[in-house]
């Protein structure tokens, strides 16, 4: 049964064009091929790259935070009290108003104490402004020194300047080691991301982080057994370039830098629009939609690969939607907090509720994943 399985989910018409098959791609004659047993390694880099960011965390993003002044709030931790940790826990971390006065006369406690339990309970989870910043930092580091890498890799390629040359002798295009290992780093990166995602910092898109880290490993696999590695590293070098000043502008705003965090946020607006909502479905996916059928009629692995590049084009707009809703707020002075974030509740009085209600905030914990996507 698995056997069969085997020979169905490798058959050749569904990952290449006709008349090809895996034999065609076997190295000789000085081609070298993308082969599956390449992939079983990123799993190993994964787990690598994941120890490696624990101690670029601790060594390197800990001290630098230090001197850019990234402070954390002083967070008060609440009263044991076995109802309200079971009601916390188990039914609801916010309560309707029906039921902070129930609960309010089971713990012989007013309402209001009730409120500020859940409140400061609601803090002691959230992640603190150091660990949000040590993640920007790792990500930001990967991301600069990845587009750097793409740009080495891609500088002297000619499809780098005319798509149309993706395709040129498409499937036979030999492997070069620069491809080999920009795939390879990146594809890890994701894995690692995947990984560690129940650790890190939990934002309200939780669920569309989850879709685009899968469709992105699912992509990158796929265009490197289908031999889609020339329009693959196009499609990473797209996304890396927004995603450095995405990481960095969260970093800013961690250590308190406003004014330069809101303006390199705007840069990091206008560049997200021009990769992920021109370059990407007007270059590459048109590149990967028209140019092919005039090489090879359209197989199965042709219109997968532009299904999920087409997914995370609505991956794209979705995240596009919160930046512009951002931006308007911004050029508008009412904007309180990212919208994606789940911010730091005030703590204190009635006072300080009010001054929570009726002050404005600064951009928190900016968000938008490429992940992204690749």
């Amino acid at each position: 049964m698995l056997q069969i399985l085997s020979d169905w989910f490798w058959w050749d018409h569904l990952w290449l064009p006709r008349n090809l098959t895996w034999t065609d791609l076997e190295d000789r004659e000085g081609f070298v091929y993308a082969k599956v047993s390449h992939l079983y390694v990123t799993v190993f880099y994964a787990a690598l790259l994941m120890i490696v960011r624990h101690f670029f965390e601790r060594y390197i993003a800990t001290p630098l935070a230090k001197i850019l002044g990234v402070k954390d709030q002083i967070r008060l931790k609440v009263t044991h009290n076995v109802v309200l940790e079971n009601f916390f826990v188990s039914t609801s971390k916010h309560p309707t108003r029906s039921q902070l006065e129930g609960l309010s006369k089971k713990c012989s406690w007013t309402v209001r104490m009730v409120e500020r339990w859940f409140r400061r309970r609601r803090n002691q989870e959230r992640p603190s402004l150091m660990k949000k910043f040590r993640e920007a930092c790792w990500r930001c580091t990967f991301y600069l020194l990845a587009f750097i890498g793409g740009i080495a890799v891609l500088i002297d390629k000619p499809w780098f300047y005319d798509t149309w040359e993706v395709w040129v002798g498409y499937p036979k295009q030999t492997l070069l080691p620069s491809q080999y290992w920009y795939y390879i780093t990146e594809l890890s990166f994701y894995w690692s991301l995947l990984f560690s995602i129940a650790s890190d910092v939990k934002r309200k898109d939780f669920k569309e982080q989850v879709i685009h880290h899968l469709a992105t490993i699912i992509l990158l696999s796929f265009s490197w057994c289908a031999n889609y590695i020339r329009v693959g590293t196009l499609v990473m070098i797209v996304h890396d370039s927004s995603d450095i000043l995405l990481e960095s502008a969260k970093m800013l705003n961690y250590a308190g830098w406003k004014t330069v965090c809101n303006s390199l946020f705007i840069v990091f607006a206008v560049v997200f629009i021009i990769t992920r909502l021109v370059i990407f479905p007007f270059w590459i996916i048109h590149c990967t939609w028209v140019y092919p059928v005039y090489h090879y009629p359209p197989f199965f692995g042709y219109y997968f690969f532009n299904v999920m590049l087409a997914v995370l084009q609505l991956l794209h707009i979705f995240w596009a939607y919160l930046i512009l809703q951002m931006v308007a707020k911004f050029f508008s002075s009412k904007l309180d907090g990212d919208d994606r974030s789940d911010q730091e509740e005030c703590d204190g009085s009635d006072e300080d509720d009010e001054g929570l209600k009726n002050g404005a905030g600064s951009i928190k914990n900016l968000g938008v994943n490429r992940h992204h996507s690749h």
